[in-house]
């Protein structure tokens, strides 16, 4: 069985990929890496080929929007080790609105979905994604359904009465 605990796991990617570490966090359900999002893909292909790493399955891909954050778009990874039953979760964000991250569906054929979910509800643009157009939401839609840029109640509602939600 292939398992190495977290701290070697963020000792290695440091070595390997120094500067493009930004933060890493194991006091959580698990060990959480923050990277820089131009690296992203080389260090999510070195977690998976690197032999003494062995993350061959992708548990998880999509986007993360913090309006009031300096890199308000973000995009979250989480890897498992299956022989060893270790999980890794890898972050990196953006400033840009327009974010276009490098695909992964060279790595994980699995992630083609998951990219064009992330598309779909945050307008996440994956360059080198074969096929990247909606997924769930009708293609006249508009605008980004999960991204936090619009007030959670229509203030033009005249029927109902605030009193009633304690306001």
């Amino acid at each position: 069985m292939n398992s190495i605990d977290n701290e070697t796991i963020v000792a290695r990617l440091r070595e390997q990929f120094q500067e493009a570490i930004e933060k890493d966090d194991s006091s959580g359900d698990m060990l959480t890496v923050t990277v820089t999002p131009d690296r992203l893909h080389d260090i999510l292909r070195f977690m998976k080929e690197e032999p003494s790493m062995g993350y061959h399955y992708l548990t998880t891909l999509c986007g993360v929007h913090f309006p009031d954050d300096p890199r308000p778009f973000g995009l979250m990874v989480q890897l498992h080790n299956m022989p060893a039953n270790r999980r890794v979760r890898f972050k990196t964000f953006t400033a840009d609105s327009d974010p276009v991250f490098r695909s992964l569906t060279d790595i994980w054929p699995a992630s083609n979905w998951m990219e064009r979910e992330a598309f779909d509800f945050f307008g996440f643009r994956f360059s080198g994604h074969p096929d990247m157009r909606r997924i769930l939401n009708m293609d006249s839609l508009e605008g980004w359904p999960l991204r936090k840029e619009y007030p959670l109640e229509d203030p033009f509602r005249k029927d109902k009465d605030d009193k009633m939600f304690g306001r």
